[in-house]
Parts: C-alpha cells; structure tokens; sequence
C-alpha cells in the first residue's frame, strides 16, 4: 500500500467549524468525537464551510443523542430540496457510550457543547465535549492565566 504524503493526511482532517466560546464559557472535562446524520445538500454546505456552532448544545433523548442550535446554511446551488438551516441533527454513537454520557449529564451542572465540526475521511464528523460552566471569576482567572503567559514569552524572547 502507498504510503499518503502529509498534505494528504493534513486535508483529511479539515476542521470545517471550532466554537471557541465554548472554551471561555465552559470548562472542558472530557471530547469524543460523533458522527452525524445528516440530509441532503447539508455536506455540500459544511464542505464550503458555511457552518455556526455558537449556542448549541447536545442532549440524551430516549436513549438518542441530538445536537440543537447547529446552523448549517443552505446550499447555494441546492434546489427546492434544500435543507432548513437549524433543525434538530442526530448524533451517531454506540448505545454503551451514550449511556455513559447521560450518566455523566444527569450530574448537576454539565453539560454536552459540540467544540468543533470537521472532516475525517470524507466523512462530518463533531467533536463533543462534556463541560462544566464557568463562573464569572473562573472566566477572569484564565483571562489573567492567559496574559500572564503572554508577558513570560515576551520577557523570554526579549532576552
């Protein structure tokens, strides 16, 4: 078998979406990746990238995981078949694993974010992230954690 130069490897896995607010807002405790069911002309639309993660969330319903809030535009080019921009998506997951998950969600206070939309072998896949929001004084603590890095580098490479 032919061994892939990097630039292939590198165009398998474009990232088609990243929600970063998901990071400011959210403490990250654990990410699996998910496939996701999706109709029609909605690959074309997440191939042009044309996709908005910011405000959704996933949820465990009747032993089914969904993702809510995920716009994906309409396809251009598409026709009176064109998918709607923000329904509810199936995710696609082992039953154990979902399980798992809704063990893990009915504990006070986490929540299930998509962080990021990419593709991997042709295929959509959404990384999803189990998470615990932040208060107020997290969110400025890591602000404070960030800068402080920020002027150690400088310091660093002024020298």
């Amino acid at each position: 078998m032919a061994k892939k130069d990097e630039n292939t490897a590198c165009a398998d896995n474009d990232v088609i979406a990243r929600n970063k607010k998901a990071y400011h807002d959210f403490e990250i405790l654990e990410s699996m990746e998910t496939g996701i069911e999706l109709r029609g002309t909605e690959v074309k639309s997440c191939r042009m990238r044309s996709v908005q993660l910011q405000d959704t969330f996933a949820r465990v319903e009747n032993g089914e995981l969904f993702v809510f809030g995920l716009h994906i535009s309409p396809y251009s080019h598409g026709n009176r078949f064109n998918h709607e921009a923000v329904r509810r998506r199936k995710l696609l997951m082992h039953k154990k694993e979902i399980l798992k998950l809704f063990q893990r969600v009915r504990e006070k206070g986490f929540s299930l974010i998509p962080l990021k939309m990419y593709l991997k072998r042709g295929r959509v896949k959404l990384e999803l992230g189990v998470a615990r929001g932040k208060t107020f004084g997290d969110k400025r603590e890591t602000l404070k954690k960030r800068q402080d890095d920020l002027d150690a580098r400088r310091h660093l490479g002024s020298r």
